[in-house]
């Protein structure tokens, strides 16, 4: 990096902090927080898997039954033939017959075993929100609605109303539980889908590894002892104390960086190997190296670990039926086989897998496609998950109906992203206490605890604290 480019980057880092900081997010309130954190007693992890693009959540879960005529004659060249959706029978029912995505066979499975719930008709909101409320303007609504970017960082930050927040909810959940990973806390937060905001925290940064393991520097031989002589003159220059605190910040970047490489690296090498077949494909890829680090929890003393994993494509304005079906069975083949081998490991009820995507897409149909839409039905998956029942308030799909925003079927959120954070912060150790510094906002919606997990988190205090 030349020395300009690396003095640019460090301010417009120091101010993108500042703004966070400035807007909502105090660090020194961050830091206070943490020191009421818990000791845990267990292991917990927990996986955001993010559909980019905006998976269109109506032919994910489908209408059946009675239901069905209405949703062919208005997705008409879209629609999923009846007899190939895949029925699921929850536990409790709002009237309606529902169906999985026909390439949804591993969901399905699960679903039926109780380990996958539906959350339905849930997305970013400011406050809650009625279609008259939306139509004449007399609620605050997310900032940029139907926009890729703003949604995206919406749905990470659970911030939906303001555009300087810099960190996101799992980060900052992160924040207050990174200490209970002691010496190695920079593995709380791990990604194998590149950058996100979602698990990034004021103190928490998101370590990348990549589909094959550790990421270290080309041609650098970490060994102390090593008879390199480019990598002993690496280490010539990291051992530099200089004046310069942008060196030495940069050095000292890069020690940490090449010292997390090698201890990441030696825990998976001392691990058994992971016998679960998983898919040959790029998010199975992810999920098989996050099952392999799950592994290697032990060796490096961690007990809460937040991670991030990504599949890409489902903008579909056009070609949806040649587009989504290979997405969803790439979705549900991975997560079938992460969910077998949590079961492996003996954690299938200590790793909770989640699902979220830009926005759902448009009920109308624009050809051969959909447009950008607003709620969507997400998935949650795991032995500690409430499964085999749909969660929330399903949307009416009525074209110009009651959870219509104008006439295009860009259904209103029924449930928040918040009270889904919530309920997954709850399970992971969050107490009452500390959702004003994970989700600034959940006080403006009804609940925040929608019930599809088991919430049984074992903790023992700090002296002359009380853990709620």
């Amino acid at each position: 990096m030349k020395r300009r480019d690396f003095i640019r980057n460090s301010i417009c880092a120091g101010l993108g902090a500042a703004a966070s900081s400035g807007a909502i997010f105090d660090l020194q309130k961050i830091l206070a927080a943490t020191k009421l954190s818990a000791n845990f007693t267990d292991y917990k992890a927990l996986v955001c898997l993010f559909m980019y693009g905006g998976n269109d959540g109506d032919n994910t879960l489908v209408p059946r039954g009675a239901g069905y005529n209405s949703y062919a004659a208005q997705r008409t060249g879209l629609a999923i033939p009846l007899n190939e959706i895949l029925p699921i029978t929850p536990l409790s029912s709002d009237g309606r017959e529902w169906g999985f995505h026909p390439r949804f066979t591993e969901m399905q499975n699960l679903f039926d075993q109780g380990k996958v719930a539906v959350l339905g008709n849930v997305g970013p909101l400011a406050a809650p929100t009625t279609r008259t409320q939306f139509q004449n303007g007399s609620v605050p609504l997310p900032l940029n609605l139907f926009s890729h970017n703003d949604q995206q960082v919406q749905w990470q930050t659970s911030v939906p109303d303001s555009i300087t927040t810099a960190t996101g909810w799992a980060g900052r959940m992160a924040d207050l539980m990174r200490s209970s990973n002691g010496t190695w806390q920079n593995f709380t937060s791990i990604s194998l889908g590149g950058a996100n905001t979602v698990n990034t925290g004021a103190e928490t940064t998101v370590y990348h590894v990549s589909q094959q393991g550790t990421i270290g520097l080309s041609n650098y031989d970490d060994n102390p002892n090593t008879t390199d002589l480019k990598s002993q003159a690496i280490n010539q220059i990291l051992a530099l104390n200089n004046i310069n605190e942008f060196e030495n910040e940069f050095r000292d970047i890069n020690t940490r960086s090449i010292n997390s490489n090698r201890v990441i690296r030696q825990a998976l090498a001392a691990t058994q190997p992971i016998t679960t077949v998983f898919p040959d494909t790029n998010l199975g890829r992810q999920l098989k190296m996050i099952a392999r680090l799950i592994s290697a929890r032990n060796n490096l003393s961690l007990q809460r670990q937040v991670f991030f994993c990504e599949i890409g494509g489902f903008d579909t304005h056009g070609e949806q039926v040649a587009t989504q079906p290979n997405l969803l069975q790439e979705l549900s083949q991975a997560v079938g086989a992460f969910y077998a081998a949590t079961g492996e490991l003996g954690l299938a009820d200590k790793v909770t897998t989640y699902t979220a995507s830009d926005f759902g897409r448009s009920y109308r149909i624009n050809g051969s496609g959909t447009d950008h839409g607003w709620g969507n039905n997400h998935f949650i998956i795991g032995g500690a998950v409430r499964g085999k029942q749909i969660y929330g308030q399903m949307p009416v799909l009525q074209i110009n109906g009651p959870n219509d925003t104008w006439d295009n079927g860009r259904w209103i959120p029924t449930t928040s992203t918040d009270a889904y954070a919530a309920t997954l912060a709850r399970w992971f150790g969050a107490t009452n206490a500390n959702f004003q510094t994970i989700l600034p906002n959940l006080t403006r919606f009804p609940s925040s605890d929608l019930g599809f997990m088991n919430v049984i988190t074992p903790v023992k205090s700090r002296v002359g604290q009380k853990i709620e």
